[in-house]
């Protein structure tokens, strides 16, 4: 099974933005446009203190300079892991659009005031669902689940604002570095990478990003 890509696509040097943000911004508005089902769903690789890896798909609830925010429960094995060894891994599949964007950086969790404005603004369905569920945790069956959510609709029945559960929260990406593949023909994709100054490295002025500490790179396919 094999698609070419298009020959008349390309993502030169002289094609981004000036840093990571401006440029994932502008990709992100793309794939709105574009009308690609759920454009904010991402892979999010963790892994636990051994190193062994797990991914799953997640949607994207904010980015700014500062990184890449999500919301999970903090006891699902996604938290679990991002507590104990706090670097994660972001793939963006927009594949109708032969693109991709791969994020790598330390993960933390963000302020509570964050968590709860952004709970607060969720359908009353998925609030009960988050105090319904001990995500990632084996259950017996399917009513067992049903029967939690019951309990949390009675429990909530009366009241106008459903709090987040202490166990649930939000989750920041702080990228160390982005990268931005545009399939090619021939398998001759673009790839270039924002990555964060290391010292040793060369120095950026100059350098085609033009903020200080980050670097551009291209890397082959």
């Amino acid at each position: 099974m094999r698609n070419e890509y298009a020959a008349d696509l390309g993502l030169t040097e002289a094609d981004l933005a000036a840093d990571w943000h401006a440029q994932f911004e502008r990709w992100f508005a793309d794939a709105v446009a574009f009308g690609l089902t759920e454009p904010n769903a991402m892979v999010v690789g963790t892994a636990d203190a051994a190193g062994r890896p797990s991914g799953r798909t997640v949607l994207l609830k904010g980015y700014d300079p500062d990184g890449f925010v999500f919301f999970t429960n903090h006891l699902s094995r996604k938290g679990v892991e991002a507590a104990g060894n706090p670097y994660a891994s972001l793939v963006f599949p927009w594949f109708p659009m032969q693109r991709q964007v791969v994020v790598t950086g330390r993960i933390e969790p963000v302020d509570r005031a964050t968590t709860e404005e952004y709970f607060a603004s969720r359908p009353r369905g998925s609030q009960l669902g988050a105090w319904a569920s001990p995500q990632s945790q084996v259950v017996p069956d399917r009513a067992a689940l049903e029967d939690n959510y019951r309990v949390a609709a009675e429990r909530f029945a009366d009241a106008s604002a459903i709090p987040a559960p202490p166990q649930w929260g939000g989750l920041r990406v702080r990228p160390d570095s982005v990268e931005f593949w545009q399939g090619r023909a021939g398998r001759l994709h673009d790839r270039l990478r924002f990555r964060r100054a290391d010292e040793g490295d060369p120095s950026d002025d100059g350098d085609r990003a033009g903020v200080a500490g980050w670097i551009v790179e291209r890397l082959a396919p």
